[in-house]
């Protein structure tokens, strides 16, 4: 029978000493076996933990930072760190909670361990608390000079830094196109054309209206997908009438069956910047959200286009998440986004929710980009038409 190492007989007697009450024994014996295998993470932890039963927290914290040193991301190394540096009073306990809880796991069954995470999350949030009120004050001067768009990307830096929100990116399930400004609701002065849109309100749904009455006019699903496509995240939707769409122009061909019923709204949309791609582009719509109906979270095609919305009919609670901000519609506001960065939409309440959505070329693209774009996404019109 093959003999054991001399760590592991070592750390089988302090288990005995640690059995019999004999803590310092025990720890003795447990720095001779981590001298001889520095390596091992359960022999730190195991180091931390008699530690900190023989109440000196400082050398259990020496502990778990070697065990650390082995195992960086680990949980529960992390969350005894934290708890340790809090017992301590360390200034720096809030944030050793908040790397503890950045790897918590998705669920958590020990009640006592529960229990923990619930006083880490509190000790966390006060100190993210703390760290905001002292950056607001920091940045007052400077936040005061900004303007509206200004102010919310700065709010936006500031939550960034505090761990609130975090980054996102556009991930466009086809086509990326590099360089381009990346921003969940982009700044309305990029489009002065909004207010005008927005002037047309009535008008819009006054057009609506009628050709939501008219006998001939086309609604349909608005994701219409072949059976067996990989698109596991429309299952729910996919040939279903709770999400239908009115479409004015789709995939840059004009829908005469409801263009003929708005002739004010083509008119209009008509001065704005829409794409115009073969096969493509301009894509303009009435969106229909039935009560109690959610969009999944999802990305759109190509990131060369970004996407405007017009409120029409909005009832209470409806809300729209882009990235990290979540807005509610509101009749007559529009805004621009990109909807090349995971979006979403939920419509809670009992009544019809309905919107004008147009696309438009996304500002940062030059003539010239646009026509390589153009071409391209023409000799893909294939592609892109399967994936809007």
């Amino acid at each position: 029978m093959a003999s054991s190492s001399p760590s592991a007989e070592l750390q089988r007697s302090a288990d005995d000493a640690a059995a019999r009450g004999a803590l310092g024994e025990a720890l003795a014996l447990l720095d001779r076996a981590a001298a001889i295998e520095p390596g091992s993470f359960d022999l730190h932890l195991k180091r931390a933990a008699l530690h900190r039963a023989a109440r000196n927290p400082a050398a259990a914290l020496d502990a778990v930072g070697a065990a650390l040193a082995v195992s960086p991301l680990d949980f529960m190394a992390l969350m005894l760190r934290a708890g340790l540096k809090e017992q301590l009073g360390q200034d720096d306990a809030g944030e050793a909670y908040a790397q503890a809880l950045a790897q918590k796991p998705a669920s958590i069954a020990n009640p006592q361990l529960a229990a923990a995470v619930q006083r880490g999350e509190e000790v966390r949030d006060r100190w993210i608390a703390a760290r905001d009120a002292r950056l607001v004050a920091a940045m007052a001067a400077a936040e005061a000079q900004a303007d509206g768009e200004e102010a919310a990307r700065i709010a936006r830096f500031r939550s960034n830094a505090l761990r609130r929100t975090r980054v996102w990116h556009a991930e466009p399930t086809h086509f990326h196109f590099p360089g381009l400004v990346e921003r969940e609701f982009h700044d309305r002065s990029l489009f002065p054309w909004l207010a005008e849109l927005e002037a047309a309100t009535d008008v819009v749904q006054a057009e609506f209206e009628a050709v939501a009455a008219a006998e001939r006019a086309e609604l349909v699903p608005y994701i219409q997908y072949p059976d067996g496509a990989p698109l596991a995240q429309w299952k729910a939707l996919n040939h279903n009438r709770d999400w239908t769409a009115i479409h004015l122009w789709q995939y840059g061909r004009r829908i005469e069956a409801n263009a003929r019923h708005c002739p004010r709204t083509m008119a209009l949309i008509a001065g704005f910047p829409q794409p115009r791609i073969g096969g493509c582009s301009p894509n303009a719509m009435f969106s229909l959200l039935a009560p109690g109906t959610s969009i999944p979270p999802h990305h759109g095609v190509a990131n060369t286009r970004l996407v405007c919305h017009l409120p029409l009919i909005v009832p209470d609670g409806c809300r729209f998440r882009v990235g990290a901000e979540t807005r509610p519609w509101k009749r007559g506001e529009a805004w621009v986004f990109d909807d090349t960065i995971e979006h979403e939409a939920t419509n809670p309440s009992d009544a019809l929710r309905v919107i004008l959505i147009i696309d438009v070329w996304h500002p940062g693209l030059s003539a010239a980009e646009q026509a390589a774009v153009t071409a391209l996404l023409e000799a893909e019109s294939g592609v892109v038409a399967q994936g809007l």
